[in-house]
């Protein structure tokens, strides 16, 4: 994201969020002098810390440290709880008016207690809301199974299993350690092919390749298979596709492969011009194929093509409620199973995160897929 847009962004959007809060949360409950200075000064420098965690060239003023990932860290969360503050001060604006309302004309000391009750418990609530969603993107993703038939596929592949995994988003919050777990629980699964449908990485391969050390450990009977998401295209998507093969995951970029009567086809990221002729013509109508593609909307190209099965992510199935109804809207699925014009689609919510390490409405899983014979 530009430093210009999200100055735009800002000023226009959280801007209004940061007055509001200063509002509710310092004016109202403070008498003039150096408390309320302190809280103005406290809320610019966390808008400045929104600000420097998205903007890569605001981020260049401090070297790589431990300095710049506090300050990253302190932007994202701030920029969630910023969220939770807004909606639960909302909320509070009925009561608020009804009890000042009530013991009209309101002296200064009433008005001071109703003003700091509402400020502690929109706190309260917001920080309990994103203390809780911290510790739900951080953790280890949980295993979910389903089975999906499919009417095309031979009896000798019925109960074949594809580790679905996406937008693990390795990054400069996320650590090797946090790699490896995810790895672990892939290979617990015991798959018969593994599929990473994109948005593996935050960063270039000169920030992240330590992080992503541990893929190469992934293990499964007919191997690992990558698809470029749109975070690819930011952090130098032909470094990255030539550190993941050297990580032993093997690209498809606009191609299929057949894998026992099965195929599998790859295209490159929606916003990437993807090349769905290049994978999915020619091929023998009576076999199924599989299609991995980063985001769920290319099914419509996909049914276009005769696809039995598309596996995709990049949705997080939200990530952080109420952003759920955004995401939805610019995506035929959020989550989970769905057929259209005849293609099944099943989107995973994704092992990690983007931006805020927050999860909120929307756990972070990989998703062992059974296919069956319908």
């Amino acid at each position: 994201m530009s430093s210009l847009f999200f100055l735009a962004l800002l000023f226009g959007v959280l801007g209004p969020c940061h007055w509001y809060v200063y509002r509710r949360v310092v004016k109202d409950p403070s008498h003039p002098g150096r408390l309320r200075q302190a809280g103005v000064v406290g809320l610019v420098g966390l808008a400045g810390c929104v600000l420097f965690a998205f903007s890569r060239r605001v981020r260049d003023f401090v070297p790589a440290g431990p300095a710049r990932l506090a300050l990253m860290l302190v932007g994202y969360v701030w920029l969630a709880l910023l969220v939770y503050l807004v909606f639960a001060l909302l909320i509070l604006e009925i009561p608020r008016q009804v009890a000042l309302r009530r013991s009209a004309p309101v002296d200064e000391s009433r008005r001071l207690l109703i003003a700091r009750s509402t400020a502690i418990v929109a706190g309260l609530a917001a920080g309990s809301t994103v203390g809780y969603g911290v510790a739900s993107a951080y953790r280890t993703p949980a295993l979910k199974r389903i089975q999906i038939p499919l009417a095309k596929l031979p009896r000798s592949l019925d109960g074949y299993r594809i580790a679905l995994v996406s937008d693990i988003h390795i990054g400069p919050l996320t650590g090797a350690g946090r790699t490896q777990r995810i790895v672990e629980a892939i290979n617990s699964l015991d798959a018969d092919l593994i599929a990473v449908v994109g948005d593996l990485v935050d960063g270039s391969v000169e920030e992240m390749a330590e992080q992503a050390l541990p893929l190469r450990h992934l293990s499964s009977k007919d191997g690992a298979f990558f698809v470029t998401g749109n975070h690819e295209y930011f952090s130098g998507v032909d470094e990255w596709l030539r550190e993941v093969q050297e990580l032993g995951m093997r690209p498809l970029r606009n191609e299929r492969v057949e894998i026992r009567g099965l195929d599998l086809a790859g295209v490159d990221d929606y916003g990437a011009n993807p090349d769905y002729a290049a994978a999915l013509s020619g091929r023998d109508p009576g076999k199924p194929v599989v299609l991995l593609a980063h985001q769920p909307v290319a099914v419509h190209e996909a049914a276009r093509h005769g696809v039995d099965l598309q596996l995709s992510g990049n949705t997080h199935g939200g990530q952080i409620f109420p952003f759920h109804f955004i995401v939805k809207s610019q995506q035929p699925v959020l989550s989970g199973l769905a057929e259209i014009d005849g293609t099944k689609l099943y989107v995973t919510n994704g092992a990690g995160f983007w931006g805020a390490p927050v999860r909120v409405g929307a756990p972070n899983h990989i998703t062992l897929v059974e296919l069956r014979t319908a």
